[in-house]
Parts: C-alpha cells; structure tokens; sequence
C-alpha cells in the first residue's frame, strides 16, 4: 500500500482497520477540531481496497456524527457479495459505541479494452500561473496545512466576501504537499472541497458541513496536480447541493463526485 494521507492501520482481522486522529487531518478552530469528512471516505476506501484487492469503482458516505482528536476511529469492513468481477461492500466507522459514517461501495475491474471520456477539462492556466489559495481561518495547522490550493478561477478564503461568482462555479489545482501519490482514497479528499465553492457561490465566507460524499472513479493517472471543477448546482433552506470533477493535468478524467451540505456563513476575523 502507497504512503497515505492519514494513518490507517490494519489488526489482525483482515476486515478491521483503525485510524488514530491527529490534528493534520482534522479542520475546525483550535481547541475544537473534528476530521475532515474527506478523511472518513478516504480512509474507507483504503480500508475496502486493503480487505478485498480490488480498485474501487464508486463508493458514498454518510456523516452521522463528528470524531475529535485524540481518538481512534475503528473501520469495520462488511462484503456481502463478492462476484467474480465486482465486489459489493460497506465501511462502518465509529469511535468506541458511536457511529461517525457508513460507507457504502463496489470495488472491482472488468476486462475490457474500452476506455474513452466524453467531457474535457475546461481551460485553465497552469497551477505555477495560479495565485496561491489560502484557507479563510489563516492558521498554520490542520488538514488544510497540507493540502496546497492555487486558483484558477473563482475566489477562495476571504477573498469571496461582496464577489459572487455568477454561475456558481470555480476552479482549482490541488496537490498534497507531502510525497503522496494520487489515488482513490487521495481523490476522494480532495473531492470534499465541494463546499469551498458554496462561498464562491454566494460572495461570502460560507461552506458547510458534509451530510454526505459520494466518488465515482474512472481512471485514474500520475499526475502532480488535480484539478477540481467545482459546480454548485443550488442553496435552498439552508442546505446547497454540488458537484466536482476531477482531472490529471494532462486533461484525463480520472473522478466525479457531489455532495449536499448543511450552509454555514462565517465570521470573519474582522468581525470577531
């Protein structure tokens, strides 16, 4: 298994996995950080792959509940039906009694000579022409210290207050900055950057929480950089619904993935 993102750990059951949280893959203020939903697909997936072999095809989770360093996340691995071909499954992740996420999935790879993609990359410029991305809250840990953002369209961190983006969409590179490869579970942290366009959307220091995160994989490549086609498609009664698209820098489409959310509009640090 490639160096991850997180620290997921195997135990002598193969269908059990365990996660110690650490503040580098959890967001919120100092003092009440909680992991990032992204982390709790992503670590799914690597535990699915790791139990069964087989590459995911898609997988989707729902949040239940919040997990808070410094604890341990368990992920217990459920196949049902394993074909010839595909295999059927789903992750519970939980901290001792209390459920975090369940995530459903089908892993697996047909033989076929088939491969084609319909929808491009839109244009954008290259991330070394981008402007560096910094995260709204400023500070210098967590998840979001590891992940290098650059723009290449639309507005993020503070920069979106009184500056909607009239079609509700934005571009941007994404990189880890540590030497990890970019794979599944890597992609699907990646894809839970949906909610930074919601304050592209509207002109505000706004996202949300995730109530869920679904991924599909399609190929995936070497690749530095990604580039994350955000849309969001609507907000209505306090909650907004969109969608990612996910290429390698030289235009494959390697993921799609959407999200609906619960909105949250911020404070600044100028109006603490």
């Amino acid at each position: 298994m490639d160096k991850l993102f997180f620290d997921l750990r195997p135990t002598h059951n193969p269908n059990r996995w365990y996660m110690p949280l650490t503040n580098d893959v959890c967001v919120g203020p100092p003092g009440n950080m909680f992991m990032f939903g992204g982390v709790g697909l992503a670590s799914a997936i690597a535990a699915l792959q790791g139990t069964t072999g087989r590459p995911l095809v898609w997988a989707t989770a729902q949040y239940l509940s919040y997990a808070k360093p410094p604890s341990v996340v368990d992920l217990d691995v459920w196949t049902p039906v394993a074909g010839k071909y595909n295999t059927q499954a789903r992750v519970i992740g939980h901290v001792g009694d209390g459920e975090i996420f369940t995530v459903n999935a089908a892993l697996g790879e047909r033989p076929s000579e088939l491969s084609q993609q319909w929808l491009e990359m839109p244009h954008a410029p290259r991330p070394e022409d981008c402007d560096l991305a910094m995260h709204w809250r400023g500070t210098g840990e967590g998840l979001h210290s590891r992940i290098e953002v650059r723009m290449a369209k639309g507005r993020y961190g503070e920069d979106r207050i009184g500056n909607p983006e009239p079609d509700g969409r934005s571009l941007l590179w994404i990189r880890p900055r540590e030497n990890i490869a970019i794979d599944a579970p890597m992609l699907a942290v990646m894809a839970d950057f949906v909610p930074s366009g919601v304050g592209n959307a509207l002109g505000a220091n706004a996202g949300g929480n995730s109530l869920d995160n679904t991924i599909r994989i399609r190929r995936i490549v070497p690749t530095e950089w990604v580039l994350a086609d955000i849309r969001i498609h609507g907000v209505h009664g306090g909650f907004a619904h969109g969608a990612m698209h996910l290429f390698a820098q030289d235009g494959e489409l390697m993921a799609t993935a959407s999200q609906s959310l619960i909105v949250r509009i911020r404070e600044t640090k100028d109006q603490r």
